[in-house]
């Protein structure tokens, strides 16, 4: 049978509201054509306009290049003492002799991953990029396949890739919203390569020279709790930035693209923080622990499933309430077959408003399914092969 989703049961929450009104996301704008704020915790959308066009990242694609770099180094593939050799590619396209940024890497020289790593995310540095790409797949171009692999796994459809750098190439496109669900990526599964994008300065001694580079994210000074992620600028797009703060233990995400100048960019993505932080809140709708349905379970030693949060079950809501009411719905994809171990993500809980939008939040046994016996199996067999399409 085909995988299909499965809804278990929905009902109504009232006085809550997922997402703010339309006539109250009316009320905000931002100057920058292209943007998007979400929830980093719940992936909930806050804001957004003109998000799904596909648009010149600039330097923004090398948090792709990052997410391969951080998923090698997670599974010992790629090790920071590792040292990649300066190609002159490397050298010519993205060092010094491009004129565009960079580290200011030597020709032939051997550089360690952990610099070439604080080299992209602190000074941007193409020449970094060229090299690691290289040194990982052998070729700038074959590291393209790694990228756009990376993002179909995550789900990113429109993202194509040219370079490892942003730097002007027709198939370098990708969308705000793409930016923001890959730094979300990046910040929950690499929190420890992640702390780097929160760094003032990186010292950098290419054997000839020492350079103190100054990140170029204009929200790290800002005060406002900012810790990433990267800035991006061609001509073509303008200029950009996928930022991510953290205030009163709530962490947002936003990305802007299209801004006039690096001023407008840092005061349109700090008005779109600050904008969320004061006008949202997060609400437990589940406690931790607290059954929150029921998958049903085919061929197994019980025919269902408790499923709980990973901790609280949490919705972001307005903070001026609303009468309005959220429908909520356990969606899984099934039939679910044995065995099923306490702690596996089996089911998402969505809450949706008719307006507003939509929110998932992921669902996990809350105990173990053996497999049934013989004849359980072959009483759900036969159900499932004479009413599978109505289920």
């Amino acid at each position: 049978m085909c995988k299909k989703t499965w809804s278990s049961w929905i009902w109504a929450l009232s006085a809550l509201i997922l997402l703010v009104p339309q006539s109250a996301r009316a009320a905000f704008e931002t100057a920058v054509p292209f943007a998007i704020l979400i929830d980093s915790e719940t992936g909930a959308v806050l804001f957004e306009k003109e998000a799904d066009k596909p648009t010149p990242p600039a330097s923004m694609s090398k948090l792709m290049t990052l997410a391969v770099a951080f998923e090698a180094l997670t599974s010992t593939k790629l090790k920071m003492e590792d040292k990649f050799k300066v190609s002159e590619h490397a050298w010519r396209t993205g060092g010094g002799p491009s004129g565009t940024s960079a580290m200011f890497v030597n020709l032939k020289s051997e550089v360690a991953v952990t610099d070439l790593i604080q080299g992209i995310i602190v000074q941007s540095g193409n020449d970094a990029c060229i090299t690691l790409a290289e040194g990982m797949a052998g070729s700038e171009e074959a590291f393209t396949t790694m990228m756009t692999t990376q993002a179909r796994r995550l789900g990113l459809k429109d993202a194509s890739f040219g370079n490892s750098t942003g730097l002007p190439h027709p198939k370098q496109l990708m969308t705000a919203r793409e930016l923001a669900i890959l730094a979300r990526h990046l910040i929950r599964e690499y929190p420890e390569f992640y702390k780097l994008f929160g760094q003032k300065a990186f010292e950098y001694n290419n054997g000839k020279k020492t350079f103190n580079f100054i990140n170029r994210n204009p929200l790290i000074g800002m005060n406002i709790g900012a810790d990433g992620l990267k800035t991006g600028f061609v001509e073509e797009a303008g200029y950009g930035l996928v930022g991510s703060a953290v205030q009163g233990g709530r962490r947002l995400i936003v990305v802007v693209n299209g801004a006039t100048s690096n001023n407008e960019r840092g005061a349109e993505a700090k008005k779109l923080l600050e904008w969320g932080f004061t006008n949202f809140k997060m609400v437990p709708i589940f406690d931790a622990g607290e059954i929150v349905g029921e998958a049903r379970v085919w061929g197994g030693s019980s025919y269902y499933v408790s499923l709980i949060g990973d901790g609280p079950v949490t919705i972001l809501v307005p903070r001026v309430a609303n009468k309005n009411k959220l429908k909520a719905e356990i969606i899984y994809d099934g039939p679910l077959k044995p065995p099923i171990k306490k702690g596996d993500q089996i089911a998402r809980i969505r809450v949706e408003h008719a307006e507003a939008g939509v929110n998932e939040v992921p669902l996990y046994a809350a105990e173990d399914v053996a497999e049934g016996g013989v004849i359980a199996k072959g009483l759900d067999a036969i159900i499932l092969k004479a009413f599978g399409f109505l289920l």
